[in-house]
Formats: structure tokens, sequence, C-alpha cells
């Protein structure tokens, strides 16, 4: 069994109250509870009120999903509504 790091850091890349936004929220918020049970943060960033903070990441597109720990970081880009790829993207091994 691979050992998971203490803390899981988020942060998801948005633009405004977008349905792709509410919707990669809620589900990185449910595979972040099911798969890291509780040792993660997520921070959300609206590029709409702080529109410097996407060239720090390299942010093109949003929303944007971006692990900043454990390293190395890793991004996914869209609204995450494919478990598998998001768990695999962020280096995720389920629990079984």
């Amino acid at each position: 069994m691979i050992k998971q790091p203490a803390e899981w850091q988020l942060l998801l890349y948005i633009a405004g109250q977008t349905p792709k936004s509410i919707k990669a929220l809620s589900n990185i918020k449910k595979y972040a509870e099911i798969h890291l049970e509780g040792k993660y943060s997520i921070e959300i960033i609206d590029l709409l009120e702080s529109p410097q903070l996407a060239e720090g990441d390299q942010i093109l597109a949003v929303p944007t999903l971006v692990r900043r720990f454990p390293e190395p970081i890793r991004k996914i880009i869209g609204d995450l509504s494919n478990e598998e790829r998001v768990l695999v993207g962020l280096n995720i091994k389920p629990i079984k």
C-alpha cells in the first residue's frame, strides 16, 4: 500500500460561480472526502476577483485544479466529473 502524505494542498481556480466551477468544486470535495479522508485542504481562487493569481500557476483555462502538495505539482482542467481521470491525474490511490 502506498503511504499517503499527511496533507494534500489543492487549489481550484475558477472564474465566478459558473455551472462548471460549481460542479468542479462539488466533485473535488466528494473525491477528497472519499479518498483523502480529511487529510486535505482546498483553496478556491476566483480569477474574476484576483486575475493576477493566474500567472503564478500558469492557469490558461478554468476551472483548473492544482495539486500544490505533495510535489510534483499537477493540474487538471475541467469540471472534474470523471473520477478515475481525476484520481490518476492527482496520483491519488483509491483505498481498497
